[in-house]
């Protein structure tokens, strides 16, 4: 049976990764993806290529789409547009503020050929405000948002990005997916399209969960001195340290120690150990033959007492797990029912049978690349399965097919060829 969106058609012109991503995950979904990019193809063809047009970058991100190159510059691409829109169901757009009014593409122009369309749009900093104009990329909101001084990662004197995941991009591209399957339920309803605006500065400050909470009558004094202390050691051009230093929510996250929430090192290398509970944490102190006084009422974290027995308790706990091995630390947390988990690299993971039970892992057949090993569906639906089975598309793969649905003869289609509206 085909998945939730199956009869969804969504014309993608988003480039890089937030937007491809809500577009790809749409197709997991069964909706039908069209990704309209230029003739030469857009960006993300070019990162990691292996092949003139294509990319590891581009294929994670495009998997199961069909491919519509198209010059939106030309009057004859406009004309594509004006036979393509009113047959959609969603448009995917991450347009700098001017630029799409000038291509055709903007809401006010989309919705006169479609008034129930569904115009998704995701920018860097949101529609209004100072930094409307500006662009901008995962590392840069990673920095403006907070959450690289949040990692409290310093090398050389100098902030370190998260550079394991676009974690900003990701976030943004599930986000956006998740607004697309709210307002087409909502049209089902009121049978209204209408537009959608989300940016990655909105989803880099969901991911800062609760460092980005502000309790006036607990907060105020000490974010008001936080402030102060920042400005007065930017004037004085003080090291980065010191100002990371000035901030108590980042001090906590570098400087806090920590027991129960962590990596260990064992005699053979590092496990992870999670006890986010009272239970759990007296059970893990149990299995350590360890006590801590701060699990009993009445303790104040916040006495010098409290951080040196903290500090004795990481120290304790870190000479007991690297007395054993990981598989032997690992089978006793298990039998206490503490969570636990070796760290492992990304190399191991393709063959792991819980994650091929779960089918997190597919196979895809590329025409250049062979068969290739990637991200499965992340959901389970029961009665309409999630697909993945399909590579990114070849640049123009199906401009044939589009084109011809749309009501363009071969000869018309050979001539938007030569004539470089279409490849």
């Amino acid at each position: 049976m085909a998945g939730p969106l199956q009869g969804v058609t969504v014309v993608d012109f988003t480039e890089i990764i937030a937007g491809p991503l809500a577009g790809r995950l749409l197709a997991e979904m069964g909706a039908d993806v069209i990704k309209v990019e230029p003739p030469w193809g857009e960006p993300w063809r070019a990162s990691q290529k292996f092949s003139p047009t294509e990319s590891r970058g581009f294929m994670v991100y495009n998997r199961g789409k069909r491919s519509l190159p198209l010059d939106l510059t030309k009057p004859d691409a406009q004309e594509v547009l004006r036979r393509l829109i009113p047959k959609v169901d969603v448009t995917l757009a991450n347009f700098r503020p001017d630029v799409a009014a000038k291509l055709g593409v903007d809401y006010p122009t989309l919705r006169q050929l479609n008034p129930q369309l569904i115009y998704c749009e995701i920018t860097a900093y949101g529609r209004e405000g100072p930094d409307a104009h500006r662009p901008g990329y995962d590392m840069i909101l990673q920095a403006m948002s907070g959450l690289m001084a949040s990692e409290t990662k310093i090398e050389n004197g100098i902030p370190q990005q998260i550079w394991s995941s676009p974690l900003i991009d990701t976030t943004s591209g599930f986000s956006l997916a998740w607004c697309v399957c709210g307002a087409l339920y909502a049209r089902e309803r009121t049978g209204q399209g209408q537009k959608i605006e989300t940016s990655l500065l909105g989803s880099a400050l969901a991911l800062l969960g609760s460092r980005f909470l502000h309790v006036e009558n607990l907060d105020r004094d000490m974010r008001l001195r936080a402030l102060e202390d920042i400005a007065a050691k930017r004037a004085s051009s003080a090291p980065y340290d010191e100002l990371l230093a000035a901030s108590p929510g980042s001090r906590r996250q570098r400087h806090h120690a920590n027991v129960y929430y962590r990596i260990y090192m064992t005699k053979d290398g590092p496990i992870g150990v999670g006890c986010l509970s009272d239970p759990l944490r007296r059970r893990l102190l149990e299995t350590l033959d360890l006590t801590d006084p701060a699990l009993e009422s009445g303790w104040d974290p916040n006495t010098p007492e409290a951080q040196e027995n903290t500090l004795r308790l990481q120290d304790a706990a870190e000479k007991l797990f690297r007395a054993k091995t990981s598989a032997d630390w690992l089978s006793l947390l298990e039998q206490r029912g503490i969570p636990a988990g070796p760290v492992r690299f990304v190399e191991e993971l393709f063959d792991d049978p819980q994650i091929r039970a779960n089918g997190l892992v597919t196979e895809v057949e590329h025409r250049d690349a062979g068969t290739v090993k990637m991200i499965g569906p992340l959901a389970q639906f029961s009665e309409t399965p999630m697909v993945a089975d399909s590579p990114s598309p070849a640049l123009g793969e199906h401009t044939g097919e589009i084109l011809g649905a749309l009501g363009y003869s071969e000869e018309e289609i050979q001539r938007l060829k030569r004539d470089r509206v279409v490849e």
